[in-house]
């Protein structure tokens, strides 16, 4: 079995929830997908470095990967282990939701970025926004945007809307792989 189907057993078992839930958007859903459940798990974490490691091959120069906290740290983290393990060896950043208000006020935490090639990062993607607020901050500090990279999309737009802001879109895992499909 692929570790993709791993990952895709274990969301499934482990992080989906049924019920009414109300999203991050605003919107209601019927299911909510709490990757935390797994992305924090010692078993699993693995299995999402290395799909994502996979999904994010391809894409040419890739220095760091990192996203908004707190969705994207351990998948950040994940990928850091994965692609060290693998000979890629991505650097790993922290986008904070705001600026610090002590210290040295940063809001985009790791390596230093300018001029660097990276890839946002995000547990599970509804509306897009997430990626877009941490690409406004990571663009501050000088980072490249290579793409925009999801664990798992809901596909409820949020691949249009980061496309439609010019940046490449991939997803591991889609809602018909969870067995999700509307």
């Amino acid at each position: 079995m692929s570790a993709r189907q791993k990952l895709i057993d274990a969301i499934s078992k482990d992080a989906v929830f049924h019920g009414d839930f109300t999203l991050t958007s605003g919107k209601k859903a019927s299911y909510y997908i709490d990757l935390r459940k797994v992305s924090l798990d010692g078993r699993v974490a693995p299995l999402i470095g290395q799909v994502m490691v996979d999904l994010i091959a391809d894409i040419p120069n890739v220095d760091a990967v990192g996203g908004l906290t707190m969705g994207a740290d351990p998948i950040a983290a994940a990928v850091l282990h994965q692609g060290a393990a693998q000979g890629r060896p991505y650097d790993a950043f922290v986008v904070r939701k705001e600026p610090k208000d002590h210290g040295r006020g940063r809001q985009v935490e790791g390596p230093e970025l300018a001029g660097k090639r990276v890839v946002v990062l995000e547990d599970t993607s509804t509306t897009g926004g997430s990626p877009l607020k941490a690409i406004e901050a990571l663009l501050k500090v000088g980072a490249e945007i290579a793409a925009v990279a999801v664990v798992v999309d809901r596909d409820t737009g949020a691949k249009e809307v980061i496309e439609a802001a010019g940046y490449p879109y991939y997803a591991a895992i889609g809602l018909a792989d969870l067995g999700l499909a509307p």
